[in-house]
């Protein structure tokens, strides 16, 4: 009998021992979360952007706003060959840059859409001390948009977002009657949510939830402290239950950094009309590399839909 309780106890204080540490590594995280890695924007990744506008037809040019703090947003200005007048803003991922969204840019423009392409706060090369998930980055959109329609003035707006860029463009579509629809793969569904899975290393949401909660509790509450906004309050699955706007959601099945359910999340709370593309095999972001074709003609359809209810 003793061999069994001595068990018991030795897992017992292995677990409080991993709860303990946890939450010391938890606070340490919360540091990190509002700095993630910056990735400049090199002249490799500039002249392989340039060359896939070249290809589609497409001429590009440096773009700059000012956001309502002040920070400099900075990016790129895409003109087609035979423009629609429908413009297309692409948001890309956590620790990237605006080269990272050249490939979708690329297909879009040969169809006649102009795009967008931005550097968010706090990454690339735009401004910013701190990356706050949505929670500025909505009204960061909205400046953008300003100075697109000051310039361009578009017909259309929509928005095709990739993970952190993803949760960014629905929560801005809640605050921006402009946009028309939006395209979010990977996107989280709320930040507290999510960081049960960057607790839990990506194995189980459960041991971020239970045995690692310590890490996720005290991640976010650092995280409010830095950035002075409610971790609640950074929701994508609220943004698309207070606005009716198109939505396409994207999630691939094998994408254990931002898995599948909280794709289904946000769908489940989307009060406008909305559509869901699980990809087999797909890992964070991957749905286009796993189904090019598949991809594009899912996109041009969902955009299309609208431009055809709208004309």
């Amino acid at each position: 009998m003793r061999r069994p309780r001595v068990a018991l106890i030795v897992l017992a204080v292995l677990a409080l021992f991993a709860s303990a540490a946890s939450a010391v590594i938890g606070h340490e995280e919360g540091l990190w979360i509002l700095h993630p890695a910056r990735r400049p924007l090199s002249p490799e990744s500039t002249s392989e952007a340039d060359a896939e506008f070249r290809a589609a037809g497409a001429t590009r040019e440096d773009f700059q706003v000012r956001a309502p703090d002040g920070a400099i947003l900075r990016g790129w200005l895409c003109l087609p060959h035979t423009a629609s007048g429908d413009w297309v803003l692409l948001l890309h991922g956590i620790a990237d840059n605006r080269a990272g969204m050249a490939g979708y840019a690329s297909f879009l423009l040969r169809q006649g859409y102009g795009a967008l392409l931005m550097d968010a706060r706090a990454q690339g090369e735009s401004d910013g001390a701190l990356a706050t998930y949505g929670w500025k980055e909505r009204y960061d959109v909205r400046a953008v948009l300003d100075a697109l329609e000051a310039r361009e003035h578009p017909r259309r707006v929509f928005l095709l977002g990739e993970s952190l860029g993803a949760a960014i463009a629905l929560q801005a579509a809640a605050v921006d009657t402009r946009i028309d629809g939006v395209v979010a793969e990977a996107a989280f569904s709320n930040l507290r949510e999510v960081s049960y899975d960057y607790a839990g290393l990506h194995l189980s949401p459960w041991l971020g939830k239970t045995l690692f909660r310590p890490a996720a509790i005290f991640a976010m509450r650092s995280a409010e402290r830095q950035g002075e906004f409610r971790a609640d309050d950074v929701s994508p699955q609220e943004a698309v239950s207070v606005r009716s706007f198109p939505i396409l959601l994207i999630c691939g099945t094998a994408d254990r950094t931002i898995p599948c359910r909280h794709a289904r999340r946000i769908f489940h709370c989307a009060i406008g009309p909305k559509q869901l593309w699980v990809v087999p095999n797909a890992g964070h972001t991957g749905a286009y590399g796993a189904a090019p074709l598949e991809f594009q003609r899912r996109v041009l359809g969902f955009f299309n839909s609208i431009r055809s209810r709208g004309e």
